[in-house]
């Protein structure tokens, strides 16, 4: 295994084997080989392989009772809010769940929150949503393009003015990261996400909630569009 650069070792411990759950490996359920085990497979202390099974029980992928050792939680038991857990499921064989699971929450969440962003921001935050926009536009590598493109639409949950909404997209930035280099990878035609961005950044600097809202529908369809083209 490879230790991740800066991270401790029951980190980077916690991060493979994390891994290997969320994608399949040890199904839901499977009890997992005990600590002599790990550290066996993995040359490392029997102390790191406890505190990497302490940061997945907190992750609640892992739960754990003696003489029986650790287990697999069920799914819906994940948290998949975690930035670890999240960083995971997006790197996991089942890429199109991933992505349709992102979007799901796309349109639960940023048509609402752009409309409110519309009524509410700061001179401020339409500045970072802005400038956002404008550097996807100038963008000359996918990287560039796809970090302005997650600032843009943090900036705005940001603007909304909801409490809520800030830590939450904080929490779902490496998804949202995942899923626009995939789009942007599969879009043929970035003149025109371009300017489905400008219209959102445009409605909001004029205050047009109606016409926020709809934008942002606009943008997420285009987006279903290029995940559905991809299974084809």
């Amino acid at each position: 295994m490879a230790w991740n650069p800066g991270s401790s070792v029951h980190a980077s411990l916690a991060s493979e084997i994390g891994l290997r759950i969320v994608r399949g490996d040890y199904p839901p359920g499977t009890i997992l080989p005990n600590e002599a085990k790990w550290s066996e497979t993995f040359n490392v202390s029997r102390s790191a392989v406890r505190e990497a099974i302490k940061m997945l029980m907190a992750k609640s992928l892992l739960a754990s009772r003696p003489k029986i050792g650790s287990w697999v939680e069920p799914k819906e038991r994940w948290n998949l809010l975690d930035r670890d857990v999240l960083a995971w499921y997006a790197t996991a064989p089942d890429r199109e769940l991933f992505l349709r699971t992102v979007q799901e929450f796309r349109h639960i969440i940023e048509p609402e929150a752009s409309a409110y962003a519309a009524m509410r921001r700061s001179e401020e935050q339409m500045v970072e949503i802005s400038q956002a926009c404008r550097e996807m536009g100038q963008a000359t590598n996918l990287q560039e393009r796809t970090r302005a493109d997650t600032r843009f639409h943090l900036a705005i949950l940001r603007a909304s003015g909801n409490d809520l909404l800030v830590p939450l997209g904080v929490l779902i930035e490496s998804a949202l990261d995942h899923l626009f280099v995939f789009v942007t990878r599969e879009t043929s035609d970035q003149r025109l996400a371009q300017k489905l961005h400008e219209a959102i950044e445009k409605n909001i600097r004029l205050q047009r909630p109606d016409a926020a809202r709809n934008a942002v529908r606009r943008l997420l369809a285009n987006t279903d569009e290029v995940i559905g083209r991809s299974r084809r």
